[in-house]
Protein backbone atom coordinates (compact mmCIF):
# COMPACT_ATOMS: atom_id res chain seq x y z
CA UNK A 1 0.00 0.00 0.00
CA UNK A 2 0.74 3.81 0.01
CA UNK A 3 3.67 4.37 2.67
CA UNK A 4 2.88 8.13 2.95
CA UNK A 5 0.42 10.34 1.11
CA UNK A 6 0.03 13.99 2.68
CA UNK A 7 -1.51 17.00 0.99
CA UNK A 8 -1.52 20.10 1.99
CA UNK A 9 -3.24 23.02 0.54
CA UNK A 10 -4.24 26.96 1.79
CA UNK A 11 -7.98 27.73 0.64
CA UNK A 12 -8.14 31.20 0.60
CA UNK A 13 -8.44 33.33 -2.53
CA UNK A 14 -5.53 34.78 -3.94
CA UNK A 15 -4.79 37.55 -6.59
CA UNK A 16 -4.03 35.14 -8.78
CA UNK A 17 -7.61 35.16 -9.95
CA UNK A 18 -8.35 38.86 -10.39
CA UNK A 19 -5.26 38.37 -12.97
CA UNK A 20 -6.98 35.54 -14.40
CA UNK A 21 -10.56 35.55 -14.16
CA UNK A 22 -10.82 32.29 -16.35
CA UNK A 23 -9.39 30.70 -13.20
CA UNK A 24 -11.51 31.29 -10.78
CA UNK A 25 -12.00 30.19 -7.64
CA UNK A 26 -8.34 30.20 -7.40
CA UNK A 27 -5.78 29.38 -4.16
CA UNK A 28 -2.65 29.78 -2.40
CA UNK A 29 -0.08 27.24 -3.43
CA UNK A 30 -0.10 23.69 -3.09
CA UNK A 31 2.33 21.36 -2.15
CA UNK A 32 2.03 17.35 -2.38
CA UNK A 33 3.89 14.51 -0.93
CA UNK A 34 3.78 11.28 -2.44
CA UNK A 35 5.30 7.78 -1.51
CA UNK A 36 4.41 4.83 -3.41
CA UNK A 37 5.78 1.85 -4.02
CA UNK A 38 8.07 1.63 -7.05
CA UNK A 39 5.36 -1.04 -9.09
CA UNK A 40 2.88 1.85 -8.72
CA UNK A 41 4.39 4.40 -10.07
CA UNK A 42 3.36 4.43 -13.91
CA UNK A 43 3.14 8.16 -14.48
CA UNK A 44 1.52 7.86 -18.27
CA UNK A 45 -1.90 8.92 -16.80
CA UNK A 46 -0.80 12.30 -15.94
CA UNK A 47 1.38 14.79 -17.23
CA UNK A 48 2.79 15.24 -13.48
CA UNK A 49 5.44 12.51 -12.98
CA UNK A 50 4.64 11.23 -10.04
CA UNK A 51 8.05 9.42 -8.09
CA UNK A 52 8.29 8.48 -4.45
CA UNK A 53 8.98 10.70 -1.81
CA UNK A 54 8.96 13.43 -4.46
CA UNK A 55 7.56 16.75 -3.86
CA UNK A 56 4.89 19.13 -5.69
CA UNK A 57 4.07 22.59 -5.67
CA UNK A 58 1.87 23.80 -7.74
CA UNK A 59 0.13 27.34 -8.41
CA UNK A 60 -3.46 26.06 -7.46
CA UNK A 61 -5.39 23.12 -6.49
CA UNK A 62 -6.81 23.33 -10.41
CA UNK A 63 -3.15 22.37 -11.47
CA UNK A 64 -3.22 19.97 -8.37
CA UNK A 65 -6.22 17.92 -9.92
CA UNK A 66 -4.06 16.08 -12.48
CA UNK A 67 -2.07 14.61 -9.85
CA UNK A 68 -5.08 13.17 -7.71
CA UNK A 69 -6.33 11.74 -10.96
CA UNK A 70 -3.00 10.25 -11.72
CA UNK A 71 -3.46 8.74 -7.69
CA UNK A 72 -6.82 7.97 -8.71
CA UNK A 73 -5.51 5.95 -11.46
CA UNK A 74 -2.49 4.43 -9.22
CA UNK A 75 -5.32 3.12 -6.55
CA UNK A 76 -3.35 5.18 -3.80
CA UNK A 77 -6.53 6.38 -2.44
CA UNK A 78 -7.90 2.75 -1.79
CA UNK A 79 -4.75 2.09 0.66
CA UNK A 80 -4.15 5.37 2.04
CA UNK A 81 -1.87 5.66 5.30
CA UNK A 82 -2.57 9.63 5.47
CA UNK A 83 -4.15 12.56 3.99
CA UNK A 84 -4.41 15.88 5.53
CA UNK A 85 -5.22 19.14 4.39
CA UNK A 86 -3.88 21.97 6.83
CA UNK A 87 -3.30 19.16 9.37
CA UNK A 88 -6.37 18.34 9.76
CA UNK A 89 -7.37 14.36 8.18
CA UNK A 90 -9.48 15.00 5.28
CA UNK A 91 -12.47 12.69 4.35
CA UNK A 92 -12.26 10.74 1.29
CA UNK A 93 -15.07 9.67 -0.63
CA UNK A 94 -15.58 5.90 -1.55
CA UNK A 95 -12.76 3.73 -2.31
CA UNK A 96 -11.18 5.64 -5.38
CA UNK A 97 -13.03 8.54 -4.83
CA UNK A 98 -11.53 11.97 -4.42
CA UNK A 99 -11.72 14.54 -1.34
CA UNK A 100 -15.38 16.37 -1.05
CA UNK A 101 -14.80 20.00 -2.13
CA UNK A 102 -11.87 19.83 -5.39
CA UNK A 103 -12.87 21.72 -8.14
CA UNK A 104 -13.95 19.11 -11.19
CA UNK A 105 -11.63 18.40 -14.02
CA UNK A 106 -11.16 21.45 -16.29
CA UNK A 107 -12.75 21.10 -19.96
CA UNK A 108 -11.25 19.20 -22.43
CA UNK A 109 -12.87 18.96 -25.51
CA UNK A 110 -12.89 15.74 -27.48
CA UNK A 111 -13.65 15.71 -31.24
CA UNK A 112 -15.65 12.59 -32.16
CA UNK A 113 -16.96 12.76 -35.72
CA UNK A 114 -17.28 16.22 -36.41
CA UNK A 115 -18.20 17.10 -32.78
CA UNK A 116 -16.76 18.39 -29.49
CA UNK A 117 -17.98 16.89 -26.11
CA UNK A 118 -16.44 17.44 -22.60
CA UNK A 119 -14.07 14.51 -21.40
CA UNK A 120 -17.15 12.87 -19.41
CA UNK A 121 -19.58 12.82 -22.06
CA UNK A 122 -17.08 11.58 -24.90
CA UNK A 123 -18.20 8.29 -25.57
CA UNK A 124 -18.35 5.75 -28.31
CA UNK A 125 -20.54 2.67 -28.47
CA UNK A 126 -20.00 -0.54 -26.26
CA UNK A 127 -20.09 -2.52 -29.83
CA UNK A 128 -17.74 -0.69 -31.15
CA UNK A 129 -14.98 -3.43 -33.24
CA UNK A 130 -12.23 -0.41 -31.77
CA UNK A 131 -13.31 -1.77 -28.21
CA UNK A 132 -14.50 -5.59 -28.89
CA UNK A 133 -11.60 -6.62 -31.20
CA UNK A 134 -9.32 -3.88 -31.07
CA UNK A 135 -10.15 -3.46 -34.40
CA UNK A 136 -9.13 0.29 -35.78
CA UNK A 137 -5.69 2.51 -36.39
CA UNK A 138 -4.53 5.45 -34.29
CA UNK A 139 -1.12 7.88 -34.52
CA UNK A 140 0.33 9.83 -31.51
CA UNK A 141 1.47 13.43 -32.92
CA UNK A 142 3.53 16.15 -30.91
CA UNK A 143 3.00 19.52 -30.55
CA UNK A 144 5.60 22.37 -29.49
CA UNK A 145 5.67 25.95 -29.10
CA UNK A 146 2.32 25.93 -31.35
CA UNK A 147 2.91 23.90 -33.80
CA UNK A 148 2.09 20.20 -34.48
CA UNK A 149 5.07 18.29 -35.24
CA UNK A 150 4.86 16.29 -38.33
CA UNK A 151 1.50 16.53 -38.64
CA UNK A 152 1.35 15.77 -42.43
CA UNK A 153 3.75 12.60 -41.93
CA UNK A 154 1.23 11.29 -39.15
CA UNK A 155 -1.81 11.40 -41.41
CA UNK A 156 0.36 10.02 -44.28
CA UNK A 157 1.00 6.85 -41.87
CA UNK A 158 -2.55 6.91 -40.32
CA UNK A 159 -3.59 6.36 -44.67
CA UNK A 160 -1.44 3.74 -44.90
CA UNK A 161 -2.36 1.67 -41.96
CA UNK A 162 -5.72 1.81 -42.44
CA UNK A 163 -5.38 0.51 -46.38
CA UNK A 164 -3.39 -2.70 -44.65
CA UNK A 165 -6.34 -3.17 -42.82
CA UNK A 166 -8.89 -2.35 -45.40
CA UNK A 167 -10.59 0.64 -42.99
CA UNK A 168 -11.92 3.16 -45.23
CA UNK A 169 -11.33 6.64 -43.58
CA UNK A 170 -14.60 8.53 -43.13
CA UNK A 171 -12.21 12.05 -43.95
CA UNK A 172 -9.61 13.31 -46.54
CA UNK A 173 -5.90 14.05 -45.37
CA UNK A 174 -6.67 17.84 -45.15
CA UNK A 175 -9.84 16.99 -43.14
CA UNK A 176 -7.81 15.18 -40.48
CA UNK A 177 -5.28 17.52 -40.16
CA UNK A 178 -7.92 20.59 -39.48
CA UNK A 179 -9.48 18.59 -37.14
CA UNK A 180 -6.51 18.29 -35.46
CA UNK A 181 -5.24 21.59 -35.46
CA UNK A 182 -8.98 22.70 -34.69
CA UNK A 183 -8.76 20.16 -31.56
CA UNK A 184 -5.80 22.25 -30.48
CA UNK A 185 -7.58 25.26 -30.46
CA UNK A 186 -10.44 24.28 -28.74
CA UNK A 187 -8.29 22.79 -26.11
CA UNK A 188 -5.81 25.76 -26.33
CA UNK A 189 -3.11 23.42 -26.38
CA UNK A 190 0.11 24.59 -27.62
CA UNK A 191 2.68 22.08 -25.92
CA UNK A 192 1.51 18.84 -25.83
CA UNK A 193 0.14 15.21 -26.88
CA UNK A 194 -2.67 14.55 -29.79
CA UNK A 195 -4.10 11.16 -29.87
CA UNK A 196 -5.99 10.60 -33.54
CA UNK A 197 -7.99 7.18 -33.21
CA UNK A 198 -10.26 6.05 -35.63
CA UNK A 199 -12.09 2.72 -34.90
CA UNK A 200 -13.96 0.12 -37.36
CA UNK A 201 -17.30 1.53 -36.45
CA UNK A 202 -20.09 -0.45 -34.44
CA UNK A 203 -20.51 -3.65 -35.28
CA UNK A 204 -21.94 -6.92 -34.23
CA UNK A 205 -20.50 -9.35 -31.52
CA UNK A 206 -18.94 -11.08 -34.47
CA UNK A 207 -15.68 -10.77 -35.95
CA UNK A 208 -17.31 -9.77 -39.34
CA UNK A 209 -15.98 -6.19 -39.87
CA UNK A 210 -18.68 -5.89 -42.80
CA UNK A 211 -21.63 -5.44 -40.52
CA UNK A 212 -19.72 -2.58 -39.38
CA UNK A 213 -21.13 1.06 -39.95
CA UNK A 214 -19.61 4.48 -39.31
CA UNK A 215 -16.13 4.18 -38.40
CA UNK A 216 -15.45 6.39 -35.36
CA UNK A 217 -13.00 9.35 -35.56
CA UNK A 218 -11.82 10.28 -31.93
CA UNK A 219 -8.84 13.37 -31.31
CA UNK A 220 -7.48 13.59 -27.83
CA UNK A 221 -5.66 16.82 -26.97
CA UNK A 222 -3.33 16.52 -23.72
CA UNK A 223 -0.33 15.69 -21.96
CA UNK A 224 1.60 12.82 -21.47
CA UNK A 225 4.90 11.27 -19.89
CA UNK A 226 6.49 7.96 -20.89
CA UNK A 227 9.11 8.30 -18.46
CA UNK A 228 10.50 10.37 -15.64
CA UNK A 229 12.41 13.11 -16.15
CA UNK A 230 15.65 12.22 -14.66
CA UNK A 231 15.97 9.15 -17.22
CA UNK A 232 15.96 11.84 -20.17
CA UNK A 233 18.80 13.15 -18.26
CA UNK A 234 20.99 10.43 -16.82
CA UNK A 235 20.35 7.60 -18.98
CA UNK A 236 17.46 4.75 -19.45
CA UNK A 237 18.48 1.02 -18.35
CA UNK A 238 16.24 -1.12 -20.60
CA UNK A 239 16.21 -5.12 -20.68
CA UNK A 240 15.75 -7.67 -23.58
CA UNK A 241 12.27 -10.16 -22.72
CA UNK A 242 10.93 -13.05 -23.97
CA UNK A 243 8.01 -11.71 -25.91
CA UNK A 244 8.70 -11.72 -29.52
CA UNK A 245 7.47 -8.48 -31.80
CA UNK A 246 4.72 -9.77 -34.06
CA UNK A 247 5.33 -11.59 -37.31
CA UNK A 248 5.01 -9.73 -40.44
CA UNK A 249 2.41 -12.48 -41.58
CA UNK A 250 0.54 -12.11 -38.67
CA UNK A 251 0.03 -8.54 -37.63
CA UNK A 252 2.40 -6.46 -39.26
CA UNK A 253 4.29 -4.29 -37.03
CA UNK A 254 4.04 -1.39 -39.78
CA UNK A 255 0.38 -1.31 -38.89
CA UNK A 256 0.04 1.30 -35.96
CA UNK A 257 -2.89 -0.12 -35.06
CA UNK A 258 -5.26 -0.45 -31.82
CA UNK A 259 -4.11 -4.19 -31.15
CA UNK A 260 -0.76 -3.60 -28.94
CA UNK A 261 -1.07 -6.62 -26.89
CA UNK A 262 1.69 -8.09 -28.16
CA UNK A 263 3.52 -4.85 -26.91
CA UNK A 264 1.44 -4.41 -23.67
CA UNK A 265 2.57 -7.85 -23.04
CA UNK A 266 6.40 -7.02 -23.62
CA UNK A 267 5.55 -3.88 -21.07
CA UNK A 268 4.40 -6.06 -18.53
CA UNK A 269 7.58 -7.99 -18.55
CA UNK A 270 9.49 -5.18 -18.21
CA UNK A 271 7.91 -4.37 -15.63
CA UNK A 272 7.59 -7.34 -13.74
CA UNK A 273 11.71 -6.75 -14.15
CA UNK A 274 11.59 -3.25 -12.47
CA UNK A 275 12.82 -2.02 -15.81
CA UNK A 276 10.65 1.32 -17.47
CA UNK A 277 11.03 -0.10 -21.27
CA UNK A 278 12.39 -3.34 -22.85
CA UNK A 279 13.93 -4.52 -26.07
CA UNK A 280 11.53 -6.66 -28.40
CA UNK A 281 13.35 -9.48 -30.89
CA UNK A 282 11.85 -10.68 -33.96
CA UNK A 283 11.13 -14.67 -34.55
CA UNK A 284 14.41 -14.92 -35.66
CA UNK A 285 15.85 -13.22 -32.63
CA UNK A 286 17.49 -10.31 -34.48
CA UNK A 287 16.56 -7.00 -32.30
CA UNK A 288 13.25 -5.25 -33.95
CA UNK A 289 12.29 -2.28 -31.39
CA UNK A 290 11.44 -1.59 -27.97
CA UNK A 291 7.68 -1.70 -26.59
CA UNK A 292 6.52 1.69 -27.94
CA UNK A 293 10.08 3.03 -28.93
CA UNK A 294 12.49 2.43 -32.43
CA UNK A 295 16.19 2.15 -31.34
CA UNK A 296 19.60 3.02 -32.12
CA UNK A 297 23.34 2.91 -31.12
CA UNK A 298 26.33 4.45 -32.20
CA UNK A 299 29.50 2.64 -33.00
CA UNK A 300 32.55 4.37 -34.08
CA UNK A 301 32.04 7.06 -36.41
CA UNK A 302 28.68 5.11 -37.91
CA UNK A 303 25.13 4.71 -36.15
CA UNK A 304 22.85 2.04 -36.64
CA UNK A 305 19.01 0.88 -36.44
CA UNK A 306 17.33 -2.14 -37.11
CA UNK A 307 15.87 -2.42 -40.86
CA UNK A 308 11.53 -1.65 -41.08
CA UNK A 309 11.76 -5.56 -42.09
CA UNK A 310 12.30 -6.49 -38.48
CA UNK A 311 10.02 -5.77 -37.05
CA UNK A 312 10.58 -1.69 -36.61
CA UNK A 313 7.46 0.38 -37.15
CA UNK A 314 7.85 3.14 -39.64
CA UNK A 315 8.92 5.87 -37.11
CA UNK A 316 8.22 9.30 -37.42
CA UNK A 317 10.54 10.60 -35.03
CA UNK A 318 13.08 7.81 -35.70
CA UNK A 319 12.90 9.13 -39.86
CA UNK A 320 13.43 12.78 -37.82
CA UNK A 321 16.67 11.14 -35.89
CA UNK A 322 18.03 9.53 -38.86
CA UNK A 323 18.04 13.19 -40.53
CA UNK A 324 19.21 15.06 -37.80
CA UNK A 325 22.33 12.22 -37.50
CA UNK A 326 22.70 12.95 -41.15
CA UNK A 327 23.12 16.61 -40.67
CA UNK A 328 26.02 15.82 -37.82
CA UNK A 329 28.02 14.17 -40.47
CA UNK A 330 27.17 10.87 -39.21
CA UNK A 331 26.06 8.00 -42.03
CA UNK A 332 23.33 5.64 -40.73
CA UNK A 333 23.05 1.97 -41.47
CA UNK A 334 20.37 -0.53 -41.54
CA UNK A 335 21.88 -4.01 -40.84
CA UNK A 336 19.85 -6.64 -38.91
CA UNK A 337 21.16 -6.29 -35.08
CA UNK A 338 21.82 -8.69 -32.32
CA UNK A 339 21.95 -7.93 -28.56
CA UNK A 340 26.08 -8.34 -29.23
CA UNK A 341 25.43 -5.75 -31.12
CA UNK A 342 23.69 -3.30 -29.05
CA UNK A 343 25.83 -4.39 -26.03
CA UNK A 344 28.82 -3.14 -27.63
CA UNK A 345 27.40 -0.06 -28.93
CA UNK A 346 29.31 3.23 -27.72
CA UNK A 347 25.75 4.77 -27.62
CA UNK A 348 22.57 4.01 -27.39
CA UNK A 349 19.44 6.04 -27.39
CA UNK A 350 15.48 5.53 -28.15
CA UNK A 351 13.19 7.44 -30.18
CA UNK A 352 9.46 7.84 -30.28
CA UNK A 353 6.69 10.80 -30.70
CA UNK A 354 5.61 10.11 -27.09
CA UNK A 355 9.11 9.29 -25.92
CA UNK A 356 11.06 11.94 -28.15
CA UNK A 357 14.77 10.98 -27.89
CA UNK A 358 16.06 9.02 -24.28
CA UNK A 359 19.98 8.07 -24.10
CA UNK A 360 20.32 4.56 -22.96
CA UNK A 361 23.49 3.78 -20.59
CA UNK A 362 22.68 -0.11 -19.55
CA UNK A 363 21.16 -2.88 -21.41
CA UNK A 364 20.34 -6.05 -20.12
CA UNK A 365 22.82 -4.65 -17.14
CA UNK A 366 25.75 -4.10 -20.18
CA UNK A 367 27.00 -0.55 -19.54
CA UNK A 368 26.79 1.22 -22.81
CA UNK A 369 29.98 3.28 -22.85
CA UNK A 370 30.84 4.87 -20.28
CA UNK A 371 27.69 4.73 -18.86
CA UNK A 372 26.46 8.11 -19.50
CA UNK A 373 24.43 9.78 -22.34
CA UNK A 374 26.98 10.23 -25.46
CA UNK A 375 28.10 13.37 -26.92
CA UNK A 376 26.42 12.13 -30.14
CA UNK A 377 23.14 11.48 -28.61
CA UNK A 378 23.25 15.17 -26.94
CA UNK A 379 23.99 16.48 -30.10
CA UNK A 380 20.97 14.53 -31.25
CA UNK A 381 18.77 15.57 -28.45
CA UNK A 382 19.44 19.35 -28.68
CA UNK A 383 19.05 18.96 -32.27
CA UNK A 384 16.09 17.57 -31.86
CA UNK A 385 14.64 20.19 -29.59
CA UNK A 386 16.23 23.34 -32.00
CA UNK A 387 13.98 21.57 -34.80
CA UNK A 388 10.59 21.10 -32.70
CA UNK A 389 10.56 25.19 -32.47
CA UNK A 390 10.42 26.16 -36.10
CA UNK A 391 9.15 22.99 -37.68
CA UNK A 392 5.12 22.06 -38.08
CA UNK A 393 1.83 23.38 -38.72
CA UNK A 394 0.86 26.56 -36.69
CA UNK A 395 -1.92 25.64 -34.59
CA UNK A 396 -3.19 28.99 -34.67
CA UNK A 397 -5.21 30.49 -37.93
CA UNK A 398 -3.86 33.19 -39.41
Amino acid sequence: GVKQLMIRTGHRRTSYAKRCPKHRPSYSPAHVWVRLPDHRLNTSCSPYPIQSGIGFQLANLHAMWPVLQTLQQLDAFSHLAKLQVNGSPCVLAKRGGFPVGFPPLSGMKVYINGKFYSEQNAKVSVFDHGLLYGDGVFEGIRAYHGRVFKLKEHIDRLFYSAKAILLDLPMTHAEFMEATLETCRRNKLTDGYIRLVVTRGRGTLGLNPNRCSNPQVIIIAGKIQLYPPSLYKKGMEIVTVATTRNHHNAVNPAIKSLNYLNNIMAKIEANIAGYEEAIMLNAEGYVAECTGDNIFILKGSRMFTPPLSSGALHGITRGTAIDLVTDLGVLTSEPNLTRYDLYNADECFLTGTGAEIVPVVKIDQRVIGNGKPGPVTKKVVKAYKELTKVSGERIAKR
